[in-house]
Formats: structure tokens, C-alpha cells, sequence
């Protein structure tokens, strides 16, 4: 089987189909036990019921997302030791300690609390199942904090020392709080809440666009909402400290995201709005740029210097031409996201909120915007990176497994036809809970024009105990008081 790839170039595609995977089930995870828990804090706060429906609805969502990030992890992970065995024994004494990590505190956590928040509505008190929840969402955030850690070093590398050809660690501060880990940290957890945000923004949206006006369907919207227009204009910010720190430490990455090949000695860099980087030519082609633009943005100030591409060597130069442009949609998508945050608070302050169809198609849209721009900024991240697995320290070449290109091939059409087939059906069952919508279960609706699903309840091994939780409603509110 020829492919007509290198062994190196198809264990990079697989890695990249499988994280790629992988990261949208833990961006939701992470942002919808937050959410989760917000919920449930309200209903203990105010006992209205509402709030206790939307979390009965959210939490199938939550854990469909949840058992197929893990399984996808697992997945994942496999591959540092089938095709990247020699990155695992030069640099595992300390990615593995890191990883090892996340699973003793964040996923023992996770796993130790999930049952409770699954199950035990009506066998333990309001206060102790919130509790429960609260570990959970603690613990999706400790185990990004862990991943991220890793990943960040790999991209700003400290704290370490080689030793007959191995890396060990020196300082293990230095290495969990390496450089680019705030920033990346605070990123990746604005970006996991955005997808979560709009994801529950256009679940909310189909429903107002087919005519359901309750109290289940309006509230969703609205915390949806003010969450997008709290995080979006904070995530613009957080992106520009993340790049004047890219700028610092990885200036070739930069430079290939910006397209900009000569270093600007006596003017301002140009920010290019389009253009097509041609790595062979060392030009960026087509160029539409706004002068000045760049400089002020990557230096603060209309004449700073940014480094081209030429003051690298060309074996140590990233694909201009990828980062170029999954950059671009990466800002664009997040421009949309402020676009959208802004026109729904002007129409919510003339109070047509829950009535414009086109703040609601427009909201149903940009539903999977959280995800394009998450995969956008990851490929922009990865293969900035490249051509090494640490920069400045290994080379991705030099990680690989001794793998042929038919075995990496193999597997790779393996993964994709599984992937495709477990995931999809786990994909569509996910979109066919959100078009059903959270039903009325300890809430009413306000007046008889709204429109009430039919309870037929999915993932009943969640909801099973529901004829449990109608008997003790009265002994859940005496425990409120």
C-alpha cells in the first residue's frame, strides 16, 4: 500500500485526525460543567425550577461529551508509544510525570464525584450532589491545567538538562510554569467556555426559531449570551498577550502566521488580511496588508521590528501557508462571536430579544463557530511549532517510531473509518438530544401558547431514577429551607 507519504508525514496526519477528534469532546466537557454548575447554584440560590430543568437537560449532553473524550484520549495516547516511542524515551521522564498527574488528580476526581452528579438526584441531599458537580467541574479544569502544562513546555521548553541523550527534569516549577503556560492555560479555557457558550446559544436559538417561547428555551438564550459577550471581547485580549508571547520565545511561528518574510528595519510591519504564502518563492503572494498595522499590534507601537522568515533557516521555518490562513480563521471566527454578543445585547435593551429571527439564525450559525476556531488555533499552535516536538530541542523527525509508511497507512484508514462510524453515531445522537430541547420536568410552563415536548427521555440510564425524584420533591425542599 503506497500512499505515496512518508511514515513521518502520515503519523503527523493521524496524530492530527485524532486530536482533532479528541479536543472538541473536552472543550464541551469542560465548558458545560461549569455551566452545570452554575445552574445548579442558581437553583439552590432562588429554587427556581427552571433552572434544575436545564441542568437535567445539559447533563445528558454533558456526559455523552465526556465518555467519548475519554475514550478518544485513550485513543490518542496510544500513539506516543506506537509512533512516537523515541519522543516518549527522550522527553517521558517529564511529559509522562505530567500526565501521570492529570490522571491522579483530575481524573480520579472527575470519576469519584461523576457518579453522584449522574445518579443522585433524590438519593443524597441538594447540597451534597452540587458539591459533587462542583468536584466535577473542578476537575475538567485541573485536568486542562496538567495538558496544558505538558503541551506548553513542548512549545516553550525550561527546566530541564540532558543526560546520555535523555531529558531530565531539573526544576519542576520551571517546567509546569514554563513561558507560554498562562497564556495558553487562559486561552484554551476562555475558548472551551466560547464553545460551550454557543453551543448552548444555538441549541436555543432552533428552538426560538421553531415558535417555543418558555421559560426553558428564553433562559438558555439569555446566560448563553451574557457569557459570549463576557468571554469573547476578554478571548481578543487574551490572544494578543498570548502572541506578543509568541513574539518573545517562538518569533519564527509568528512570522509564518503574519506571512512576513523580511524583517522590517526602517518601517512598520504590515498586517496582511490576505494573501497566499508561497514557502519555495520565501513570498507571501497576493498580499492585501494595512501598513503599520502589524507592528502596532505585535510591538505596540507603528515601527516596531518583527523578525521574517528569512532570519531562520529554512529547515527550521514552519508552514507559512497553513498557520497563515488557520490563523485568520481563527480571529475571524472570534470577531463573528463579538459581532454576535454585541447585536444581541443591542436587541435585548430594544427588547426584541427573544423575537428577531435574525439575531436567532444568526445565533443557530454560529453554533459551530466555538469548534472551528478552537481546531483553527490548535493547527496554528501545532504546526507553528514545527519542524520541532520541543522547540528548539528535538526535532519532530527524530521522535518518530522505526515504523514503515504501510503500517502508520493502515492504521491510519483503520482510525479514520472507527472514528467516523463510533464518534458519528455519538455525534448524532448528541445533535438529536439538542433538537428535542429540555422538557418540563419540575418547572410549568407560564402560559398555554408555549410549546411543551413530548417526554420521551433519552439516555434513560441517566434519568432512570426520575419516579424517585417525584416522590422526594417535597423532601428536596425542605432540605433547601
Amino acid at each position: 500500500m503506497d500512499l505515496g507519504l512518508t511514515a513521518l508525514e502520515l503519523a503527523r496526519i493521524q496524530f492530527a485526525f485524532t486530536v482533532s477528534f479528541h479536543i472538541i469532546f473536552p472543550a464541551i466537557s469542560i465548558g458545560l460543567a461549569s455551566f452545570l454548575a452554575v445552574l445548579e447554584w442558581r437553583w439552590l440560590k432562588t429554587n427556581d425550577p427552571v433552572y434544575r430543568d436545564l441542568f437535567k437537560f445539559w447533563i445528558k449532553i454533558f456526559a455523552l461529551s465526556f465518555g467519548m473524550g475519554v475514550v478518544s484520549g485513550v485513543v490518542m495516547s496510544y500513539q506516543f508509544g506506537t509512533n512516537w516511542s523515541e519522543f516518549s524515551r527522550i522527553a517521558g521522564s517529564v511529559t509522562g510525570p505530567l500526565l501521570t498527574y492529570e490522571v491522579l488528580s483530575a481524573f480520579f476526581l472527575e470519576a469519584g464525584f461523576l457518579g453522584i452528579m449522574l445518579f443522585g438526584w433524590g438519593r443524597v441531599g441538594p447540597k451534597t450532589h452540587f458539591f459533587a458537580t462542583l468536584m466535577v467541574a473542578i476537575g475538567t479544569c485541573i485536568s486542562m491545567f496538567w495538558i496544558l502544562s505538558s503541551n506548553s513546555w513542548m512549545q516553550t521548553p525550561q527546566g530541564f538538562a540532558f543526560e546520555n541523550g535523555i531529558i531530565v527534569p531539573q526544576d519542576w516549577f520551571a517546567i509546569v510554569f514554563n513561558p507560554s503556560f498562562p497564556y495558553r492555560l487562559a486561552h484554551m479555557a476562555l475558548a472551551a467556555f466560547l464553545v460551550s457558550g454557543l453551543l448552548v446559544a444555538a441549541t436555543a436559538a432552533w428552538h426560538l426559531l421553531k415558535g417555543r417561547r418558555d421559560a426553558l428555551v428564553k433562559k438558555s438564550f439569555s446566560m448563553a449570551m451574557w457569557m459570549i459577550l463576557a468571554l469573547a471581547p476578554l478571548q481578543m485580549f487574551v490572544g494578543d498577550l498570548h502572541g506578543l508571547n509568541t513574539l518573545e520565545h517562538q518569533p519564527a511561528k509568528l512570522a509564518a502566521i503574519e506571512g512576513h518574510w523580511e524583517t522590517n528595519k526602517d518601517h512598520g510591519m504590515p498586517l496582511y488580511l490576505f494573501g497566499i504564502p508561497d514557502m519555495e518563492a520565501e513570498e507571501t503572494k497576493y498580499a492585501i496588508g494595512i501598513p503599520n498595522l502589524g507592528s502596532l499590534i505585535m510591538t505596540h507601537t507603528l515601527n516596531g521590528e518583527v523578525k521574517g522568515l528569512k532570519e531562520f533557516a529554512p529547515e527550521d521555518r514552519p508552514n507559512s501557508t497553513i498557520v497563515f490562513w488557520s490563523f485568520r480563521i481563527m480571529v475571524g471566527m472570534g470577531m463573528l462571536m463579538i459581532l454576535l454578543a454585541v447585536f444581541g445585547l443591542w436587541l435585548r435593551k430594544t427588547g426584541k430579544f427573544y423575537e428577531s429571527k435574525w439575531l436567532h439564525k444568526f445565533a443557530l450559525w454560529m453554533g459551530p463557530s466555538g469548534f472551528i476556531a478552537l481546531l483553527a488555533g490548535w493547527f496554528t499552535t501545532e504546526v507553528g511549532r514545527q519542524p520541532w516536538i520541543i522547540y528548539g530541542v528535538m526535532r519532530t523527525k527524530d521522535a518518530l517510531s522505526p515504523v514503515s509508511a504501510e503500517q502508520v497507512g493502515l492504521t491510519l484508514i483503520i482510525f479514520v473509518v472507527v472514528y467516523c462510524i463510533v464518534f458519528g453515531i455519538g455525534i448524532f445522537y448528541m445533535l438529536k438530544m439538542m433538537v428535542k430541547g429540555p422538557e418540563f420536568i419540575y418547572s410549568t410552563p407560564h402560559s398555554d401558547g408555549e410549546v411543551i415536548r413530548a417526554s420521551k427521555r433519552p439516555m434513560s440510564t441517566i434519568d432512570n431514577e426520575q419516579q424517585l425524584e417525584a416522590s422526594n420533591r417535597v423532601n428536596d425542599q425542605e432540605n433547601l429551607k
